[in-house]
């Protein structure tokens, strides 16, 4: 009776329970099936939720994928498994029931895991079977195994560290004795930086305080980088973590900015600890501040190459200044000779005045010659020492090409040469110029090709404008062509060096310094210009120079005055009321300059220092000068001193008298000079009487 009424009690399926057990699952989050405790082991009933757990569109689609089997559902490599477990299960007889875990693979082929509570029961209808309620354990199964991988990095880490901390302790020593900043950064299992830090002293060497200053960030770091560092910085960086071998170190020179001290040099090198696999773990470092080794590194290295470079071109220029002597000896002993054999053969023909003309003549053409050499190593004098300038003045180019034309037309005539000058393609004749600077230039040019091109040898001067967007501005090409004896090209290459000459005036019998192109270089650097030069022994040389200009507005041309009477002598009547103090301490410049200003109408005073020049205008009140000429280094006291006392005079008729230097401190700084002592004007010695007269006439007519 007892065993009925358990048999009464046990679980009886059939077609008509099958509703009643829907309604009871179809609440339930997860599958529920029911299947045969035998080997075939097929399914009885599964419910909704199973069928949807598969993926499957209903009961019939459930059972062509499944196979309606316990096999079917379960994933192949772990089905083997399950069923042991469950069959080990049901022979401890244990009363609760039976718990497996395995894969399952859904109809579009993802895999889930899933939790198995299964209970073996005997069935009137059915014989044994096993009913079975599933629950999707996919995300609980992930974050088990995530956090046995967290597990494991955790200890690969801490294996890590304590085999850095020994390396650490050594490095925090070698910061300390270096006074560099340390630096470290923490990587993810994804390689990816997960923290990062900077030391007290990393900041302070950029001259932040705390974090809160320079966050503990890589861009606090990187931002600061030069931009034309930083490519090749970063590169290295990424290159040293990507590098899985661990062989690449990161070690790097470049520049940052600092918050106090513009940019500066630094050095950072680091070390990458890596787990078994090559991924990074921990990359700590440090960072020196090299900037003034860079800065001696650098000084050493342009030391270095200056050294060499002076010693070339000491070697090159004693070279050069021993030929130079040798060319000057000989070049300046040539017109003295002439000056002094011309002087003596005038001497003794006093009695024929056309012989000495013609004597005085030549002495006079040996002279200029003379000062053209001394003007020569004064102006490059003048380069190499910084003091030359422009004086620009609104010129006409036009006029400046005829001029030049007109002063070589003599060498030109007495040569016959073929000569042609095209200014034809000048747009503007009004420029903003240096006059005087452009004629020594374009002189020393053309004066060249008429010493180095043969008798009946052609010289052409073509002036060009080259187009231009600028209104203001205009930018002239001067080309100068020979058909002269051309120059080598190893001579072409230092042709505007100084003191250089492709053959002395020995061997060409032509005169020269050696300075006139290095002069000409000179001067159009200055003017912002520049000069190239074509040239072939034998066939000629082309000079191409181009120089920008401003364009100006040109006032007023004064006509030119006929040339038959000497300037001294054409203003004797505007002169004859003048009276002049002519202040000289040399007894033959005084003398010559004395008869020059009375053939011109001046009425003269002289004296031979500063001191008695005071004196005398201080007693001039009844009679005062017009104009004092003072020259500059004098006895007792010199021109600038002298100048200043009579500006203090009370008398303001003798205190404003006009004062022109007229010295042999002929350089720009010697004008500055005398117009801060209160001078009127400068004069350079030797004495140009044409100028003197002009300069004159300036003040007079002021």
């Amino acid at each position: 009776m007892e065993q009925d009424k358990k048999e009464n009690k046990m679980l009886v399926l059939s077609e008509e329970t099958f509703p009643i057990i829907e309604q009871i699952t179809a609440g339930m989050p997860g599958g529920f099936f029911i299947y045969y405790a035998d080997e075939e082991e097929k399914l009885i009933y599964a419910n909704a939720a199973l069928i949807q757990m598969y993926g499957c569109k209903d009961l019939e689609d459930f059972k062509r994928y499944t196979g309606y089997t316990f096999p079917g559902l379960v994933h192949p490599l772990d089905y083997p498994e399950v069923s042991k477990s469950i069959e080990t299960q049901i022979k401890s007889k244990k009363k609760d029931f039976d718990f497996v875990e395995y894969r399952i693979i859904c109809k579009d082929g993802s895999i889930r895991w899933i939790e198995d509570y299964g209970h073996y029961v005997h069935t009137k209808l059915y014989g044994a079977v096993y009913y079975v309620y599933l629950k999707d354990s996919t995300e609980k199964h992930l974050k088990e195994i995530e956090e046995e991988k967290r597990k494991k990095l955790l200890e690969e880490n801490l294996l890590a560290l304590k085999k850095l901390e020994y390396e650490t302790t050594s490095l925090r020593l070698v910061h300390e004795i270096l006074k560099s900043g340390m630096w470290t950064m923490e990587f993810n299992d994804k390689s990816k930086i997960q923290s990062v830090f900077w030391s007290e002293n990393f900041r302070n060497m950029l001259g932040y305080k705390d974090e809160a200053d320079f966050p503990n960030v890589l861009e606090s770091w990187s931002s600061l980088i030069h931009p034309k560092d930083k490519d090749f910085v970063l590169t290295s960086f990424y290159e040293t973590i990507n590098d899985f071998t661990g062989k690449k170190i990161f070690d790097v020179k470049y520049r940052m900015l600092t918050r106090k001290h513009g940019y500066r040099w630094f050095r950072t090198t680091g070390k990458l600890s890596r787990k078994e696999d090559g991924s990074p773990i921990m990359l700590v470092g440090m960072f020196v501040d090299i900037t003034e080794r860079i800065k001696k590194d650098i000084e050493l290295k342009k030391q270095r190459k200056l050294l060499e470079a002076a010693l070339k071109k000491a070697e090159r220029s004693n070279l050069a200044k021993s030929a130079f002597l040798n060319n000057m000896s000989h070049d300046i002993r040539t017109p003295m000779n002439a000056i002094i054999g011309y002087t003596a053969l005038a001497a003794s023909h006093m009695e024929n005045p056309d012989l000495v003309k013609d004597y005085l003549s030549k002495i006079h053409s040996s002279s200029n010659h003379l000062l053209s050499l001394i003007n020569d190593v004064l102006d490059m004098s003048r380069i190499e020492s910084g003091k030359i300038r422009l004086e620009e003045q609104p010129n006409d180019i036009i006029e400046i090409m005829e001029g030049l034309k007109t002063i070589v037309q003599a060498d030109i005539s007495a040569k016959q040469f073929n000569f042609c000058m095209d200014i034809s393609k000048i747009i503007h004749r009004s420029i903003l110029c240096d006059r005087l600077k452009l004629n020594q230039i374009l002189l020393n040019i053309i004066s060249n090709a008429i010493k180095f091109t043969p008798a009946k040898g052609t010289i052409q001067v073509k002036v060009e404008e080259l187009p231009t967007e600028d209104l203001e501005r205009a930018t002239l090409v001067f080309k100068i062509s020979d058909t002269g004896i051309g120059m080598s090209k190893a001579f072409l290459k230092r042709i505007f060096e100084p003191f250089e000459r492709e053959r002395t005036s020995t061997v060409s019998g032509i005169q020269g310094t050696g300075l006139g192109m290095a002069i000409a270089k000179n001067i159009i650097d200055l003017m912002q210009g520049e000069i190239q030069v074509e040239s072939e022994i034998g066939k000629g040389t082309v000079f191409s120079i181009s120089i920008p200009f401003q364009i100006s507005v040109l006032p007023g041309i004064k006509e030119k005055q006929t040339l038959d009477t000497p300037i001294w002598k054409r203003n004797q009547e505007q002169f004859s009321n003048k009276s002049i103090l002519l202040v000289e301490d040399n007894a033959l410049n005084r003398e010559i300059a004395v008869t020059i200003l009375e053939e011109a109408g001046f009425t003269v005073d002289s004296a031979e220092d500063g001191l008695l020049a005071l004196n005398k205008v201080k007693s001039s009140l009844d009679h005062p000068y017009d104009l004092i000429l003072m020259d500059i280094q004098m006895p007792n006291m010199d021109g600038y001193e002298a100048t200043r006392e009579i500006r203090k005079l009370k008398n303001p008729i003798l205190a404003t008298v006009p004062i022109l230097a007229m010295t042999a401190n002929a350089f720009y700084e010697d004008q500055e000079q005398s117009l801060g002592a209160g001078m009127n004007g400068h004069l350079s010695k030797p004495l140009e009487i044409d100028k003197l007269m002009i300069k004159l006439e300036e003040i007079f007519q002021a």
